[in-house]
């Protein structure tokens, strides 16, 4: 079977930049030496092109979790040429169709089914999509939007105007040149397209499946530490439409953080969440699966599984009972029926139902620590 052909231009630019970069930043380190202000700006401009992407080309295009404000879509539409990873209007396309055809070899661009290097970054190097590569009709709202569609038609002249234009001023300002496209244009390319790579390959191989087996997507902490909050994957593809993806409040997520903070200028709105009573029972259910394909439905199980059951059942017990009386509370909260809500006997009945429903969701979430002598 004939391969596809080779796309020469990713080719070199992925290549030649990571040779350059490999080189010439550990030789001039060792040689002269970087600043703090020259390093500073650097992460800067890799925070900058990587937010871009994260809030803006992926949970802002691709999966409308949430609105911008123009200026802030514009922000995004530079940064996203910044980060050299295609036009908003062709990185939601193919992201579009990844969510759809998760790994469908063939149907799925980067299918994590066909390997890491694939998914990383070889899905780039071949025309593997063929007369698809430029078919938008799964992105036909974001043809109506004017930013979108001016960035996709000057694409080509905002992305050497930012990756030669923004350090270049960077070098003028802070008086050497070379230390500033060393840092803010080359290193920052470089590890800005591979952390990103690293959601289309590693998240989908390496971490745990929290709320879903149903696809490879993986949730794992380190990975959200180099991608702005996006290592929650497993979380991402099981309720794509949140604006979130880590949704514990320690949980590493500047890219929340930063839609969750424009919201209060007026910058960002209709943030779309999905509720807690459907996270909880997607994520008890899929570790009740989890448990049960161990286990083997023999008399030697039988028994565990048995008590498997009936603990989920009490836990849903449970679980209804609590998110009904809080639902009701916040409507009493919302609507202002009572002077002070904390004093009402259901605000206590909520805060006794919260702590037996969080012991009952501890005991059951730990219970395949009971396994090792099963």
């Amino acid at each position: 079977m004939n391969k596809a052909p080779i796309v020469w231009v990713n080719v070199l630019v992925f290549s030649v930049s990571f040779l350059l970069a490999a080189t010439l930043v550990p030789w001039y380190a060792i040689r002269y030496g970087f600043t703090g202000g020259e390093i500073i700006a650097g992460i800067l401009c890799l925070g900058y092109s990587g937010m871009s992407i994260t809030a803006g080309y992926h949970r802002l295009w691709s999966h409308k979790t949430y609105q911008a404000h123009a200026v802030i879509r514009f922000f995004y539409a530079i940064g996203g040429a910044f980060a050299l990873q295609n036009s908003i209007l062709h990185w939601a396309s193919d992201h579009r169709n990844h969510h759809k055809h998760v790994d469908v070899n063939g149907k799925d661009p980067y299918s994590a089914k066909q390997g890491f290097w694939f998914s990383h970054i070889g899905w780039m190097l071949r025309e593997y999509q063929g007369e698809n590569y430029r078919n938008y009709d799964n992105v036909r709202d974001l043809q109506k939007d004017k930013i979108v569609m001016w960035q996709h038609k000057h694409y080509l002249t905002l992305v050497f105007t930012t990756n030669i234009g923004i350090p270049l001023l960077l070098g003028l300002i802070s008086g050497n040149m070379l230390a500033m496209f060393l840092l803010a244009g080359l290193l920052r390319l470089v590890l800005s397209h591979h952390f990103t790579f690293f959601i289309n390959s590693l998240a989908h191989i390496w971490g745990k499946q929290t709320y879903s087996q149903k696809h490879t997507a993986r949730d794992n902490h380190w990975l959200a530490l180099l991608t702005y909050g996006e290592g929650y994957h497993n979380f991402h593809h099981t309720f794509e439409y949140d604006y979130r993806n880590g949704i514990k409040w320690w949980q590493f997520d500047p890219t929340k953080w930063f839609i969750k903070a424009a919201s209060w200028f007026g910058l960002t709105s209709k943030l779309r969440v999905t509720p807690d009573d459907r996270i909880e029972r997607v994520r008890v259910a899929q570790h009740l699966n989890s448990i049960k394909s161990k286990l083997s439905e023999d008399d030697k199980h039988s028994d565990i599984l048995a008590l498997l059951e009936q603990e989920y059942e009490l836990l849903i017990e449970h679980m209804n009972a609590f998110y009904a009386a809080q639902k009701r509370l916040l409507d009493i909260k919302r609507k202002k029926i009572v002077k002070d809500y904390k004093k009402t006997d259901l605000y206590h009945q909520v805060q006794d139902l919260k702590v037996r429903f969080e012991i009952k969701q501890r005991n059951f979430l730990n219970f395949e620590l009971t396994l090792s002598d099963a």
